[in-house]
């Protein structure tokens, strides 16, 4: 059994289809139900850890039942279904595991402290959960975001400079599960994910908004546009996560970036292209007016007491370079889609050309997940997009 916390949304959705497809049997723990899963889903808030544990006994109970129905074939009188599934799972070699989406993630949670109270606590709490049940494979997605505005080319063995606190809480988060790890580590097997900013269809997070404003004509660049992007693309990330359920004891750090990275100017003229637009940038505005127009809006935010789609903080991480490295590929896994047709597959699907309606995607990813409490932890950052 593969417990998928925050597995009703956009990472979580494709996660557990690929499971699905596979054979391996999942639950689905979530603030909010799975529209993909309904009938996987157990309902529970990660900061209450009573919740947590009924939900996880639910889903202990439902996989009971599923397999006494398996060894009587009720499924269609003929070869039963839970020992095809049985047999597949098997054959991965992967035992139980915890797979951990949920997160508090947006730059304007409040109160503050839920940003602790979820990444945090929460974290305690599936590892004290964890205990109790005896599971010894845990998967986390961490970020990116723990190495701040980190130098091109930054590993897994980066400096840790996160500057928010999403940064702060993953980063903390990641030391209570290796914690965890450290009291069995011939047994504990513990796959930390660092993705950079995801995208993909049915996502409304900073890739589409970008893509958005491209599609619409109101897309304006600030800076000369030579900053490269490290994205990595739903349906890779997805399968990562599968790949790593394999791995032994032991700590496994990964980033996970699907290469090359392009630069603000290619990936703007890229998707013009893919909508039959011409491919020039169109209106600049040079980095420094961008910016004052930034801290002006945080002064207005501040007196208004309201969110506002730019910051300064949105203009300095659009204007920076966001390029690491990844040792994924390095772990015998490949991506099943490369990074120019999953760009394509995600603009003919959102904005498909007049001919009508876009690339058909899976069914049910939620397009825009909450992040607290056991929801997803997909990026939901307005206007400009990076970790």
């Amino acid at each position: 059994m593969t417990y998928v916390l925050g597995g009703s949304g956009f990472i979580g959705t494709r996660l557990c289809r690929r499971l699905h497809a596979a054979g391996r049997s999942f639950a689905i723990i979530d603030k909010a139900p799975s529209v993909a899963f309904p009938d996987r889903t157990h309902r529970a808030d990660l900061r209450r850890p009573e919740e947590l544990r009924t939900a996880f006994e639910h889903a202990r109970g439902a996989e009971g039942a599923d397999k006494r129905a398996g060894a009587r074939g009720d499924d269609d009188g003929s070869e039963p279904a839970g020992d095809n599934a049985g047999k597949r799972a098997r054959k991965s070699g992967a035992g139980p595991a915890i797979v951990n989406l949920a997160a508090e993630h947006r730059d304007d949670v409040r109160p503050r402290r839920l940003y602790d109270e979820v990444n945090v606590e929460g974290a305690r709490n599936v590892c004290r959960l964890a205990r109790e049940l005896g599971l010894e494979r845990l998967v986390f997605t961490s970020t990116v975001a723990v190495y701040g505005f980190a130098p091109p080319g930054t590993d897994e063995t980066g400096e840790i400079a996160y500057f928010n606190d999403y940064g702060r809480t993953k980063w903390a988060a990641e030391e209570v599960y290796r914690a965890w790890q450290a009291e069995d580590p011939a047994r504990r097997s513990l796959t930390i994910v660092r993705p950079t900013v995801v995208f993909g269809e049915r996502n409304r997070g900073n890739v589409y908004n970008l893509l958005n404003q491209i599609a619409s004509g109101r897309f304006v660049m600030i800076g000369n546009g030579r900053n490269r992007k490290s994205m990595a693309y739903v349906e890779n990330v997805a399968a990562f996560i599968e790949h790593t359920l394999g791995f032994g004891p032991g700590v496994h750090t990964y980033n996970y970036i699907d290469k090359p990275d392009l630069d603000m100017n290619t990936l703007v003229q890229t998707v013009r292209a893919e909508l039959g637009r011409p491919t020039r940038v169109g209106f600049r505005v040079p980095y420094p007016v961008g910016l004052a127009l930034g801290y002006l809006a945080d002064g207005a935010a501040a007196l208004t007491r309201r969110g506002l789609p730019l910051s300064s903080v949105r203009v300095r991480k659009f204007c920076a370079t966001t390029e690491f490295a990844c040792r994924a590929h390095q772990s015998g896994f490949l991506a099943p889609v490369p990074l120019g047709e999953a760009l394509r597959r995600t603009v003919a699907y959102e904005f498909g050309r007049a001919s009508g309606g876009g690339a058909a995607s899976p069914a049910g990813d939620r397009a825009a997940p909450g992040g607290s409490a056991g929801g997803s932890g997909d990026e939901q950052e307005p206007l400009f997009f990076s970790e």
